[in-house]
């Protein structure tokens, strides 16, 4: 249900409009990944103040932000009187915790620094509103979707009963089932006697049964090598609207979850997911092993039942880190020396109980080929799909994993 906010009218234009309609309207600028369209809005820009307050003025000058009154007193400020707005449309967004911005440095000779140095950060409730969007966005086309936790075929004494007990047992959750533990009784003595009074014993309890309900950890591995914005096509912009996703997803949905981000290209790092929003591609290459790497020792760490991979991907893999720590790259063919220690990895990944979803953003022939031998090793599932159709694919398939009975 739509929900409509009323506040106070002070006839200021910074307050006339929703922030979350601004963000919105900014996603692309906030969602930078350096790929160059010269028909898109908000090129060249950075993670810098100035570059803000130039996305904010262009969403302005949209004509798509303000009412019709509102925009006619808008077209006819001034350049000053502009500037003026901005930056008080600035102030709310901090003063509400959308974003961290900087003032102007001060660490120039007499206290003055550059204002063209001061940076911008969005915040976890801005990344909680994008992610929200994203995934409002993707899942919008798909209808009703039953979304809850993660179950399994296993059973467990617990609150949420499926209507059958047990034997009470050292440990289980005292959810007693008094029905069966009275029949218990009276089936060991009778019916009670003129006092009313019951020999209960300890084998005479039985507490419901409720469905286990197991925990996961997604490790998202995310390729930002140079060739997801090439050949024409930004590619690494709607992945990272799908990991925004599925974070909101895996939070609101399944609190008792984890969710990380590795980054792979020469190499690999785990980085938060805040950081997510201004991350860019490059440098030039695929190590999808280093990843890999990178993903196992996080999942490892988690503690958690089930463990998965979730890898957003659009090329072969190129490099290989060393023993030594040197970076060995051949972006000619499927290099069988990298091929074959990437492989290695996946089956490290298998034995590890480490489940592997592929999703490939191409279709050469050879990249096929590769895909489905990860798949096949890891028994995982593999998806070639298109960035416009990657979000659906993704979240399809990690609800429908989820309701599934896990063996």
């Amino acid at each position: 249900m739509k929900l409509t906010r009323y506040t106070k009218f002070t006839g200021d234009l910074s307050t006339s409009f929703d922030l979350e309609d601004l963000l919105q309207a900014l996603s692309d600028f906030l969602l930078d990944s350096g790929y160059q369209d010269p028909f898109a809005p908000f090129q060249s820009m950075d993670d810098t103040m100035e570059s803000l307050r130039e996305a904010i003025k262009q969403a302005l000058e949209s004509g798509e932000m303000l009412d019709a009154d509102a925009q006619e007193q808008f077209d006819a400020l001034s350049e000053e009187q502009v500037d003026e707005l901005v930056e008080k449309i600035i102030q709310r967004m901090k003063d509400e915790n959308f974003l961290n911005a900087e003032d102007a440095q001060q660490n120039g000779e007499g206290g003055q620094g550059d204002a063209e140095d001061a940076r911008f950060e969005v915040t976890d409730k801005g990344m909680d509103f994008l992610g929200y969007k994203a995934l409002r966005d993707l899942l919008g086309p798909l209808g009703k979707s039953s979304l809850g936790r993660h179950d399994t075929r296993y059973e467990a004494a617990g609150v949420e009963t499926n209507g059958s007990s047990k034997p009470y047992e050292f440990g289980d959750s005292l959810n007693l089932d008094i029905t069966a533990t009275l029949n218990n009784v009276f089936a060991r003595e009778g019916p009670p006697n003129e006092t009313g009074l019951l020999n209960l014993e300890y084998s005479d309890l039985a507490v419901q049964q409720a469905d286990y309900q197991s925990s996961c950890a997604t490790v998202v591995l995310l390729d930002c090598s140079h060739s997801m914005i090439l050949y024409g096509e930004d590619r690494f912009t709607p992945a990272k609207r799908v990991a925004m996703a599925l974070a909101h997803l895996i939070r609101t949905q399944y609190p008792g979850d984890t969710i990380d981000l590795v980054l792979f290209h020469d190499s690999a790092e785990h980085i938060h997911l805040s950081q997510l929003p201004r991350v860019k591609v490059g440098p030039h290459h695929t190590n999808t092993r280093e990843g890999l790497r990178v993903a196992q020792r996080i999942l490892k760490a988690s503690g958690k039942d089930m463990k998965q991979i979730v890898m957003i991907t659009d090329g072969k893999p190129s490099a290989l880190t060393l023993d030594d720590g040197r970076i060995y790259k051949n972006a000619f063919g499927l290099d069988p020396i990298v091929i074959q220690e990437t492989l290695d990895e996946v089956s490290r990944c298998k034995r590890a109980g480490i489940m592997i979803n592929t999703f490939m953003l191409a279709s050469d022939f050879s990249l096929v080929q590769f895909v489905q031998k990860v798949s096949a090793i890891a028994r995982g599932k593999a998806y070639f799909t298109t960035p416009q159709t990657l979000g659906n694919y993704l979240l399809m398939d990690f609800m429908s994993r989820r309701s599934k009975h896990i063996n």
